[in-house]
């Protein structure tokens, strides 16, 4: 029997670029997952008898909101829900699932790379039937209703016993619990030469991952110790943790330290790797040699046909604006398009459905590729060990050899994090008002070429997003960047981005600090970011 159980609105339940994050302690008041998952269903109106895939990243209170999600997918109509056993789907995992069984979505719950526990953070995406986030005009229909949400629907059912694999039902919906590894495995294997890396395993090829007690660990286990012959132990931190061990599920040079000073060690394997709390980033080190994200992508691109899935070459490349002008180049080398999108992988959805790209990225450690709509760490950590295994070469020597034929691209980004959101805002209004004023001021050795606020229209739809970030743009190809982030759960957090352009005849192994001093000084000068949010260095710098 279904049950309206009646409620009020929430304030502040509008997703952001990767669904709504809030801290726990919100997420457990009474009513409020219940009014979001409820405002997600009247926004869709998914058919009756649909398919739901429900998974998370197996952070505190993801089991409990399944239980309750199952429940009130039964009350709203849907037929069948597909869930992870454990509560766990990697968020590259539950597109693939959606796209594999014909859902009309997913509910996936994470708060990606934050941290997890009672005290922390928590999240809810809705992804649609294509296996991507919902795109703008969905997630403003799930806010609009939120703002005026008067009931939720759930019928009465015990728990589904989520640890045991199989089929129950629950008010008539049927609800599969599933293997949550097994699907995405066959598709890795069925995209990358599994051959050649084993038989470079076996020829001494080693490795490290860190799944960071995250979403990643079963997976990475199954795939690089069992499917492809790494050393039992290859992977580090493997058992997925309501608190992710107490460390922060991240993989930057700072949470993922103990990585970095291993792959910079006499004792470094020929692959570092890791990927964060839901599964979609990564973070790709050699012996003594760190690749950005950035050039990760590009590296990427220039070698992604020597993997099975993509020997027929790239239909186009995309990125997102902040991510570095590196895979432009690449682009340009193959003949293919190369998209400047805003943040969010939404934005890639449908140039992707659309058959414009093959492969995407985004300098905040995400890369993925055609075969799902999500970014996908382990995906870009197999299609490294495809090419440094059919190539046999090493991270650092391909690296030179990619700049020595495209030039390099120097890159940081400065994140101000937990910053007074009114000082943020400040700081980001006064850069709009001096937008027209900036071109041709010079700042030290750099003179300013152009400044605007990037504005992006959907080759496809033809939708317009506007206030992306604001642009400064300097003669040389040198460029900063400043831009809020939508991930964060507490405060505001600005991320300042820096880009020198060095040719193939510059200066390729500089140290990175050296090469964008003059972009850091100019980036305070231009913005104040002392004076708005009272730092005198970023938190992170990546």
């Amino acid at each position: 029997m279904i049950r309206s159980v009646p409620t009020t609105p929430f304030a502040g339940q509008k997703p952001g670029t990767s669904g709504l994050r809030k801290k726990v302690r919100v997420f457990q008041q009474p009513n409020y997952a219940e009014n979001f998952i409820q405002s997600v269903f009247d926004a869709v109106q998914p058919p009756r008898g649909a398919a739901l895939v429900i998974g998370g990243d197996g952070r505190f209170h993801n089991r409990a909101v399944i239980q309750q999600a199952i429940r009130m997918a039964a009350a709203n109509g849907y037929g069948r829900v597909l869930v992870g056993q454990g509560g766990i789907l990697s968020t590259p995992a539950a597109s693939h699932i959606i796209r594999k069984h014909r859902a009309s979505g997913g509910l996936v719950l994470s708060a990606s790379h934050n941290p997890g526990g009672p005290d922390e953070d928590f999240g809810i995406k809705y992804n649609i039937a294509n296996g991507g986030p919902a795109p703008e005009a969905v997630t403003e229909a799930i806010h609009a209703r939120s703002q005026i949400i008067d009931r939720w629907l759930t019928v009465d059912a015990a728990d589904v016993d989520l640890d045991r694999a199989g089929v129950v039902t629950v008010a008539g919906m049927v609800v599969e619990v599933i293997d949550p590894v097994a699907d995405y495995a066959e598709l890795m294997e069925s995209l990358f030469d599994f051959a050649a890396i084993r038989a470079a395993v076996r020829d001494g090829m080693t490795m490290c991952f860190d799944a960071m007690h995250a979403v990643t660990g079963p997976y990475a286990v199954e795939i690089l110790e069992r499917r492809l012959g790494f050393q039992p132990g290859t992977v580090h931190n493997g058992v997925p943790l309501e608190d992710f061990g107490g460390h922060h599920p991240d993989p930057n040079l700072v949470h993922a330290r103990v990585l970095h000073d291993l792959m910079m060690s006499p004792e470094a394997p020929v692959l570092g790797a890791a990927s964060d709390g839901d599964g979609d980033r990564n973070l790709i080190i050699g012996k003594n040699r760190f690749v950005t994200p950035s050039d990760s992508l590009a590296m990427l691109a220039a070698n992604a046909h020597l993997a099975p899935g993509y020997a027929g070459g790239l239909r186009g490349v995309a990125r997102s604006m902040p991510t570095s002008a590196a895979a432009d180049r690449v682009a340009a080398a193959l003949g293919v398009p190369c998209f400047e999108t805003p943040t969010g992988w939404k934005f890639f959805g449908s140039l992707l459905d659309a058959g414009l790209t093959t492969i995407c990225g985004e300098e905040s450690a995400g890369t993925g590729s055609d075969h799902v709509r999500e970014k996908d760490g382990l995906w870009a950590v197999l299609l490294w060990l495809n090419i440094l295994a059919v190539r046999r070469i090493s991270v650092d020597d391909l690296a030179r050899e990619h700049w020595a034929r495209f030039g390099r691209n120097y890159y940081a980004r400065h994140d101000y994090e937990g910053v007074a959101a009114d000082g943020a805002e400040a700081l980001m209004a006064g850069l709009a008002d001096a937008l027209a004023a900036l071109p041709g001021r010079g700042f030290g050795p750099l003179t300013v070429e152009a400044a605007d606020s990037f504005a992006y229209t959907d080759p496809v739809d033809h939708s317009t997003s506007r206030n992306q970030g604001i642009r400064v743009l300097f003669a040389g190809g040198s460029r900063i960047v400043f831009r809020l982030s939508g991930t964060g759960t507490e405060g505001a957090t600005l991320r300042v981005y820096l880009e020198r352009y060095e040719p193939p005849a510059g200066r390729l192994d500089a140290p990175v600090a050296d090469m964008l001093g003059d972009l850091a000084a100019a980036a305070e000068a231009i913005a104040g970011i002392a004076r708005h949010t009272g730092r005198t260095a970023p938190d992170v710098i990546t």
